[in-house]
């Protein structure tokens, strides 16, 4: 007994020994050829698996190697998302290591003093950091640069890593770093991150982690153990990590959010955005900018459960994605404004017209102390003041302004100044330059196809639109989530007059419109409001006159959201190819010839003949037989009234269930 003991002590301490060997050969620094990993080779020349070949890819200042099988998720259409978050996770570090007075050196960036800025919403606590404050003991400033650690930089955390390619390049390309977290649940991807941290020797900085991220966030609660940036880029809806995520961003921190879930947000489903987000979404053409007031107002929700509320920095709707750049405070004064932050949207079915409805009221008191209560309300009548038809409710969303403008202005000119840091340098500017121009007050829009299909009329152009709003004394701006918008704080009933005075320079057939119709009702109203149409120099946008790329065009064939990364890896992806041209054009019926059409048509007993008025006799493309006990005489068709006596072609009428 006690042979065959130690015998098994042995075997357990020898496999011990050779797992560990093992372990640490795969953990030495001797990394394979990059060009051999490219053609799916291995470090001494023989052929890898196929489940095991990899290819490189390089995005920005990072080169990351992929298994070419799909067991870790990478989309290449999402390099926008990724350098848009670099660009802005370095104001935000400028920002907060210059409270410190450390100055970041960003690589490609002119050696010049910036004024920092204080982001949080107390106005009278803002710092203003003086050169002589930093410079009083006669020692050079503080810098920080990219690559290296910084005592006191940020602490990052990337919850959904997959390869860390992010993470890898907040390393290589954003200064003022203490650490990175690149952590993902996926063995493989944990593995495929301590690789690539390697490859790009960013080690000093990458710590790979393998865990739940709700879990990792929720150990990081603590004020001394919380991360000053959070990034948390899911497959799909992220709701399930944000309760996690504001309780583990420090005061003033940083949390980046992006959530795929589109149809979900623009109202396809309007009952799962509520399971997930609390709010109700609408089917409307803003869908897109209320998908990102959706965001903001669930994460407000839950941060407010813990006496924190957020301030939105950056709203992004773009692609097939929204990604929202919010900084969480503490303070439950401010939480007590939340609610009147909050609004229900009262979105008319006819006509597209909406009302806003504000959850609560906030208001002055003598004393100085703001009064909050509830609103009052609705704004709107049981039907539509100008079409009659009902209103649908959506909401709640968040009301306030979604961007702050000194902050996109601050990334702006760091992007503009330096174009040559990302590749999509050029997108970026754009996109930027036209939220700038955007009324941060006014929620939601309207488009211009909107209001011309409503009342069946021809288009105006968007410089004539904004002209007559322009003309009649009100503010009107584009919008970055979609093309043809116009948001303006002019009321529905203006926009409505002077889409009428647009009607009578084109005008409408009346007597096609059914009287019930939107835009029967609509146009049976006088305008009140003369509109001039005349073009106005300050119609068309700074953006639109410099030509920037404002609004991204497809970037490559059969883009969008890419398949979820699945343990089988290439087998999988091409079991579902398979499937996909299996099923391919299932329901559509093979075409049939004249023959093979004529005889189906035989099978169904002519009407006219039971009733003794068919002139046709043999000719007659239905049976003139006593009709089956199967197929009823009643359910034929009325043979086709024609000179020809042949059967009829593929366009003719045909019985049931021809198309």
């Amino acid at each position: 007994m006690q042979g065959s003991s130690l015998w098994l002590s042995l075997t357990f301490r020898s496999a011990r020994v050779l797992s560990r060997a093992r372990f640490f050969e795969w953990q030495s620094p001797g990394l394979p050829n990059t060009a051999a990993m490219e053609n799916g080779t291995g470090p001494y020349g023989e052929e890898r698996p196929r489940e095991v070949q990899e290819t490189t890819v390089t995005e920005g200042a990072a080169k990351i190697a992929f298994p070419s099988a799909n067991e870790v998720f990478y989309n290449p259409v999402q390099e926008f998302n990724r350098d848009l978050t670099c660009a802005v996770t370095t104001e935000f570090a400028r920002i907060q290591l210059g409270a410190k007075g450390i100055q970041i050196k960003v690589p490609g960036e002119k050696d010049t003093q910036k004024v920092v800025v204080d982001l949080s919403e107390q106005e009278e606590e803002k710092v203003e950091l003086k050169e002589s404050e930093n410079l009083a003991s006669g020692d050079q400033p503080r810098t920080a640069a990219v690559g290296e650690i910084c005592e006191e930089g940020l602490h990052v955390l990337e919850g959904l890593a997959a390869s860390g390619l992010r993470s890898i390049r907040f390393a290589l390309e954003v200064p003022g770093l203490r650490s990175v977290v690149a952590n993902d649940a996926s063995t493989r991807a944990v593995d495929l991150i301590r690789r690539n941290v390697q490859l790009n020797d960013v080690a000093h900085l990458v710590q790979p982690s393998q865990a739940d991220a709700r879990m990792l966030m929720y150990q990081h609660q603590r004020v001394s153990e919380r991360f000053d940036v959070i990034d948390l880029d899911p497959y799909g809806s992220p709701a399930t990590f944000l309760d996690a995520a504001v309780q583990a961003v420090s005061e003033g921190g940083l949390l980046c959010v992006t959530c795929t879930d589109m149809a979900v947000l623009a109202g396809n489903s309007g009952e799962t955005c509520y399971s997930k987000y609390g709010a109700m979404a609408l089917k409307s053409r803003a869908c897109h900018e209320m998908a990102l007031r959706i965001v903001l107002h669930s994460l407000d929700l839950r941060a407010n459960c813990y006496q924190r509320f957020v301030v939105p920095l950056l709203s992004i709707s773009a692609d097939f994605y929204v990604r929202v750049f919010v900084r969480v405070f503490t303070g439950q004064a401010k939480v007590k404004a939340s609610a009147s932050k909050q609004a229900l949207v009262f979105q008319c079915v006819g006509c597209g017209a909406f009302h806003l409805q504000r959850l609560g009221k906030a208001s002055g008191v003598p004393c100085g102390r703001v009064k909050f209560s509830a609103a009052c309300g609705p704004p709107v009548t049981p039907e539509c003041e100008h079409c009659g038809q009902r209103h649908q409710l959506g909401g709640p969303m968040w009301a306030e302004p979604i961007h702050d403008l000194d902050f996109v202005g601050r990334v702006l000119e760091a992007v503009s100044a330096n174009p040559g840091r990302f590749h999509t340098s050029e997108r970026i500017r754009g996109v930027l330059s036209v939220i700038t121009e955007e009324l941060p007050d006014v929620p939601l829009y309207y488009t211009l196809d909107q209001l011309s299909s409503t009342i069946h009329c021809n288009t105006p152009s968007l410089l004539q639109l904004r002209s007559a709003l322009l003309h009649a004394d009100f503010r009107v701006s584009l919008s970055h989530a979609c093309k043809n918008a116009v948001k303006t704080d002019a009321p529905a009933s203006a926009l409505w007059d002077i889409m009428r005075c647009w009607e009578k320079e084109c005008p409408v057939k009346r007597e096609r419109l059914s009287e019930t119709s939107p835009a029967f009702r609509i146009l049976s109203v006088e305008p009140r409001l003369q509109a001039n149409f005349t073009i106005r120099e300050d119609a068309n946008p700074s953006s639109r006159q410099r030509g920037l790329k404002r609004f991204q065009a497809n970037p490559e064939a059969n883009w969008g959201p890419r398949p979820r990364a699945r343990p089988g890896g290439k087998a999988a992806d091409e079991a579902m190819e398979e499937r996909r041209r299996l099923l391919q054009n299932k329901r559509k019926e093979p075409p049939e010839d004249v023959a093979q059409r004529a005889a189906r048509l035989k099978t169904f007993p002519c009407k006219r003949f039971k009733e003794g008025t068919c002139q046709r006799g043999d000719q007659c493309c239905y049976s003139h037989s006593p009709p089956t006990p199967r197929v009823s005489a009643d359910a034929a068709p009325d043979c086709p009234e024609s000179s020809n006596q042949s059967p009829p072609g593929p366009g003719a009428a045909a019985g049931p269930g021809i198309d």
